[in-house]
């Protein structure tokens, strides 16, 4: 099964945080108990790593994905990402991916230096 699409339009130098509620295709909750989830924008698929996502698993299906400021100030202009589950039983599954384009910042473009 193909990932559902999601592009993410990020404005450099802000603070990421997104909220996935995943479940079956009979609608009950994804049981994400002893899952592994990871994601990363990279500059293209099977590319450099840019920089990972921190993951957060509420039971039974939430995952919450965070990205510093100081993170996304060093992206790239255009990139990819994606979510990938590693189940307990060893099934894989990428329920989201997506392009990702970057907008320049314009006040504070220095990371870590907010104007006094």
């Amino acid at each position: 099964m193909q990932p559902a699409t999601l592009p993410l339009a990020i404005y450099r130098g802000d603070t990421v945080r997104m909220r996935l509620t995943l479940t079956n295709s009979d609608g009950t909750p994804t049981d994400l108990t002893g899952a592994l989830v990871e994601s990363e924008i990279r500059d293209r698929p099977a590319g450099t790593l840019i920089t990972p996502m921190t993951c957060t698993i509420t039971l039974p299906n939430i995952i919450d994905l965070f990205l510093a400021a100081e993170a996304s100030h060093d992206l790239p202009q255009k990139g990819v990402w994606d979510v990938q589950i590693e189940f307990p039983t060893g099934d894989v599954m990428t329920p989201l991916a997506g392009p990702v384009t970057i907008t320049a910042d314009v006040t504070d473009s220095t990371p870590g230096q907010l104007p006094s």
